[in-house]
């Protein structure tokens, strides 16, 4: 089949075709097969129930970007640089691994204070705990290394295999709310035997092992991967971040036909909030693929190809979501789900802007010598971000609708600001192809 696809499309795209192809494979699946196990977990929790496993859920969003680091994009790119150096390769990877460790001892402690001081997540240290061991775990997969070699096919299908019986588990054993539990212990499980098979991969076949590093060579990768870090953690911040308000501002429980029950705001806005999610990781891959492309080759050319295919697409799909919002919500959720449509539709223009956002981003601007102005755009998105929640906080404005449309607001600032640096330097773009 890669050979079929090389001749198809010539042998430098026909490689970045199939590393995409794999890359979704083992970015998406996650996603997706936890997804599809999302309609049987909004039924045997509710909407109450459901909204707490959200909230735990975005929480690890925060630890699983500082463990990460960056390291997704500077240690693929050093990787990709070196990749006919074995040596150096692996010192990257035992010393991006001792980054990611040293990161998690420090995320725990962070996580038990927090459990400690917030009153809204006191009692839930154990529940959180047990989340975050797979979010650390997770964070340990190497795929920089795979991805900056552009050999993902060996580790995507057992990958996925893994994940796929650890989701099957899901429906095997959640059978009460009580029994939520189950969700992050699964997760964990499946996530330990991904990684145990990708570092035994990397020893056997790719011959890259771990070897003494010293303390320069960590502190290297912590200074080069700090920029990034800084990128990433603004980029995700701020759409992780409302579930969490949410949490914190909405009442536990609210009256109801037969007394207080609990509040299902968290509820509606996670399942929404879910389905985004997925969509931003459906397309998070072609430009994560992309990025190491482009910055060996600088075609210019094939970015713009991948958008006047996606696009169209892109935003015909997501104004018929628009159109049926409350009613597939209600059909894919259950009953009791249709309010999440509303929540839904404000949040549908973030899908339509992300492609081009993410393409113009790290692939684009570090091809062009631009990567700063990657960084600034985000901060940028997240300061607006931050203004605008402190504008419906004191305007008493805050609720589950607005906090959708601020996240959209936010996507589509980012972008506006990453074409402007483009449009500024298009002069570098005649100069690259």
């Amino acid at each position: 089949m890669f050979s079929k696809l090389k001749n198809i499309m010539g042998k430098k795209e026909g490689v970045l075709a199939w590393n995409t192809l794999m890359l979704y494979l083992l970015t998406f699946s996650n996603y997706f097969l936890s997804l599809l196990v999302v309609p049987y977990e909004t039924r045997v929790l509710e909407e109450a129930g459901y909204g707490t496993l959200g909230v735990a859920m975005k929480i690890m969003v925060y630890f699983q970007l500082f463990i990460d680091f960056g390291f997704l994009l500077s240690a693929t790119e050093e990787v990709s640089r070196n990749r006919t150096d074995p040596a150096r390769l692996n010192v990257v990877m035992t010393a991006v691994t001792l980054c990611k460790l040293a990161l998690s001892a420090l995320s725990l402690l962070v996580l038990v204070v927090l459990c400690m001081v917030i009153p809204a997540w006191q009692g839930r240290l154990g529940f959180y705990s047990l989340f975050f061991v797979g979010t650390m775990i997770n964070a340990l997969l190497p795929d920089y290394l795979y991805r900056g070699l552009e050999k993902m096919s060996a580790i995507t299908i057992r990958t996925v295999c893994i994940r796929a019986f650890s989701t099957l588990g899901i429906f095997l054993f959640l059978k009460k709310p009580e029994d939520i539990w189950v969700i992050p212990v699964l997760t964990a499980i499946g996530n330990f035997v991904a990684v145990f098979v990708c570092f035994y991969d990397a020893r056997k076949r790719l011959q890259v092992r771990f070897c003494p590093v010293s303390f320069g060579d960590i502190r290297l990768r912590m200074k080069q991967s700090s920029v990034f870090f800084l990128s990433r953690f603004a980029t995700t911040a701020y759409s992780a971040l409302n579930v969490i308000i949410l949490d914190l501002v909405e009442p536990k429980q609210i009256p109801g036909a037969g007394g207080m029950i609990d509040n299902p705001v968290r509820g509606y806005y996670a399942a929404s909030d879910k389905l985004m999610d997925t969509g931003k990781q459906a397309l998070q891959p072609i430009s994560d693929s992309l990025y190491p492309y482009m910055v060996k080759h600088h075609d210019y050319r094939l970015v713009k190809k991948v958008l006047l295919i996606l696009e169209p697409i892109i935003f015909v799909f997501c104004t018929v979501m628009f159109l049926i919002a409350p009613q597939f919500c209600e059909l894919f959720f259950g009953e009791g789900f249709a309010p999440a449509g509303k929540v839904l539709r404000v949040m549908l223009p973030t899908a339509v802007v992300l492609l081009p956002s993410y393409i113009c981003g790290f692939p684009m601007l570090s091809s062009m010598g631009l990567a700063k102005h990657a960084n600034y755009s985000t901060v940028f998105g997240s300061v607006i971000h931050l203004v605008n929640l402190a504008i419906l906080h004191f305007t008493g404005n805050m609720n589950m609708i607005t906090l959708g449309a601020a996240m959209s607001v936010a996507e589509i600032l980012i972008l506006c600001y990453r074409l402007a640096v483009i449009w500024r330097h298009r002069d570098l773009l005649r100069k690259g192809e």
